[in-house]
């Protein structure tokens, strides 16, 4: 998967910031279509752990991803905080569930460093950068690449 880095160059853009346990994350602001209080979703069966379900969002099925288990977080805890960013990911409707939504940070290219190398839980290849803005760090995650993933089985990745 490290060969796909290249691809993911950083650059600046609006970013929906949210966050994941203590780590706060921004993904492309033009992905996002709404942003929904957690409900729970319809179970499917066999589906792994991250894939909560679907739910139904005015006549269409969704599926619904909760990012906290697909990258590895400690714990998943639903609470009056938890939401759903809607994403629009190449024409397909994905749900995310995430802690909480915290803003929309403008960063330039300037404001954004590469990604280090790291073994960790974290499928690297997803991330695209580290935007500092004062004392923040967001990390940047390519949604679309993210949700297009095998192991997702979500969207045909050759669409």
């Amino acid at each position: 998967m490290a060969g796909n880095r290249a691809m993911a160059e950083p650059r600046g853009g609006e970013f929906l910031t949210f966050r994941l346990g203590q780590e706060e994350y921004g993904i492309d602001i033009l992905r996002v279509q709404e942003i929904r209080s957690y409900e729970p979703p319809t179970r499917i069966a066999n589906a792994p752990a991250f894939m909560k379900g679907v739910v139904n969002l005015r006549g269409v099925i969704v599926p619904v991803v909760d990012l906290r288990l697909k990258l590895g977080c400690d714990t998943a805890e639903y609470n009056s905080f938890t939401v759903v960013i809607v994403l629009n990911v190449r024409g397909r409707i994905v749900g995310a569930v995430v802690d909480s939504v915290s803003d929309v940070m403008q960063l330039n290219t300037e404001q954004i460093r590469p990604a280090p190398e790291m073994n960790s839980t974290v499928d690297a290849s997803f991330i695209t950068g580290i935007g500092g803005v004062g004392e923040r760090m967001l990390i940047l995650i390519d949604i679309e690449a993210l949700m297009s993933s095998a192991d997702m089985g979500l969207i045909d990745a050759a669409r």
